[in-house]
């Protein structure tokens, strides 16, 4: 956080100073009790505080509000309380003076998959010239935005963060913090109906971006992407960045094939050509590299200097990864999250490897879909189907939608349903060989997922190439 005082930030709020000092130096910001982790922090405070013990080993403290202050009876000391007619209205007016100071990039990536491996690599490749605040992990929720603000100091060159939705406006208000100069939407599929309702209704929460730039902002679109072309483009004022296989794009790339490191590519933008190696398997992983080239490339760094970066990127646990497990069988750990679109993509990878070995895809429920619930599940069964695997194991009540879907289409795919991982993994030890290529996709939520993915592995987590 850039250093500031209870005096200038009350200055900023137009606040009137009740108790405590000017001068006290803040370092960190919060608007709820429990955001409260460290000394000098300023809290945007909206109730009265009942048990005062719990917060004085982090004084000391200053606390904006708009109420009276009950400290009767209280021995506090290193407390600075700053009084405000609308503490709403004084936490934006704080929030918007500290992001007005920032002049760096600010890239801000969403899409239904790729988010975090776009957002990896663009702090991975950044990281090489410059200090970068990013956000940790996946969380990306909303109480994590404020952090991720102050996260930006001084020293801070660039900074990438993931918007996720959940629900329409969740854009809207991770760029009311954050104000981006750069957006990405790495793809758009159907997740999150619970909320958006519709499919259109999630493209439009993804299209938030758009309005979340400025008018000298960035757009950073993936051309082949059905959805994506959906977007409503017309009112958008700032520069969009194209990047595709099959399209016509602002980054394309061409001569895409899989290797035991990962994917080779041939990046073509204007007049240059660059060959690159992508750590990771599948074209999606493509499509995640072009998209993080493109703000790269932006903001300054050549290709031939990317193309050097990227060789030591490191793939992300548990996203499709790779490796030697049960009976020494080649198991494909793909259980971070998913959705129908990560589906397709790990479906793609376990074709493209191996393709001697008998298929076996292991898959768990798709969350966060309401009452799409059926017919989403119905679309990955689909999937299943088409993707001419040999043998099909769900886990949970909601995947046995995917099953049923793909008994249904009277083919030789051998097909079981299970509701816990332990009679999943007594069937898989039965049938699974070193002729044996397992997939396993789900969500990191679910615990018999997970349980199970640690079952496979667990003769060995020697990671293999293709």
């Amino acid at each position: 956080m850039k250093p500031l005082t209870t005096g200038y930030i009350r200055i900023i709020i137009s606040g009137k100073l009740v108790l405590g000092k000017d001068d006290l130096p803040i370092r960190h910001g919060a608007y709820r009790l429990k955001q409260v982790r460290h000394p000098h922090t300023i809290l945007f405070l909206k109730r009265n505080i009942v048990r005062w013990e719990k917060l004085k080993p982090y004084f000391p403290l200053a606390i904006v509000t708009e109420r009276e202050m009950d400290l009767k009876g209280q021995q506090i000391e290193d407390l600075t309380i700053i009084k405000v007619d609308n503490l709403q209205e004084a936490y934006w007016k704080f929030i918007d003076n500290y992001r007005s100071s920032i002049t760096i990039p600010v890239i801000a990536v969403t899409g239904t998959s790729g988010k975090t491996t776009t957002k990896e690599m663009i702090r991975h490749l950044l990281s090489f010239s410059k200090k970068v605040a990013h956000t940790n992990r996946t969380n990306n929720s909303r109480t994590a935005h404020l952090t991720y603000l102050l996260s930006i100091d001084d020293s801070t060159e660039a900074a990438v963060f993931e918007t996720a939705v959940g629900a329409p406006g969740d854009i809207t208000n991770a760029a009311a913090y954050l104000k981006p100069t750069i957006g990405i939407i790495t793809n758009i599929g159907e997740h999150h109906l619970n909320y958006c309702k519709t499919v259109e209704g999630y493209i439009a929460a993804k299209g938030e971006m758009c309005n979340a730039l400025q008018s000298d902002g960035v757009l950073i679109l993936n051309a082949d992407d059905q959805n994506t072309k959906k977007l409503d483009l017309e009112s958008f004022k700032g520069t969009i960045i194209t990047v595709g296989l099959q399209s016509k794009s602002d980054f394309k790339a061409s001569d895409v094939c899989y290797s035991s490191e990962g994917m080779y590519m041939t990046v073509e933008h204007r007049q240059m050509k660059c060959r690159m190696l992508v750590p990771g398997l599948g074209e999606h992983q493509v499509y995640n590299a072009l998209a993080a080239i493109a703000a790269v490339h932006h903001i300054g760094m050549g290709l031939a200097d990317i193309a050097v970066h990227f060789r030591s990127f490191p793939t992300l646990n548990k996203q499709l990864q790779v490796v030697e497990g049960i009976n020494g069988a080649t198991i494909i750990d793909d259980t971070w999250s998913i959705t129908t679109t990560s589906l397709l993509a790990a479906l793609k990878v376990l074709q493209a490897i191996e393709p001697a070995k008998k298929k076996i895809v292991v898959v768990g429920t798709i969350t966060d879909l309401g009452s799409w619930g059926y017919t989403i599940h119905q679309r990955a069964g689909e999937l299943l189907y088409q993707s001419k695997i040999n043998v099909l194991l769900t886990i949970g009540e909601h995947a046995k939608i995917m099953a049923d879907t793909v008994s249904q289409k009277n083919t030789n795919i051998e097909v079981h349903s299970f509701n816990n991982h332990i009679l999943a993994y007594e069937y898989l030890d039965s049938i699974t060989t070193e002729d044996s290529i397992v997939l396993i996709k789900g969500d990191m939520l679910s615990e018999s997922i997970k349980k199970l993915a640690t079952l496979l592995r667990r003769k060995s987590d020697k990671q293999i190439g293709t």
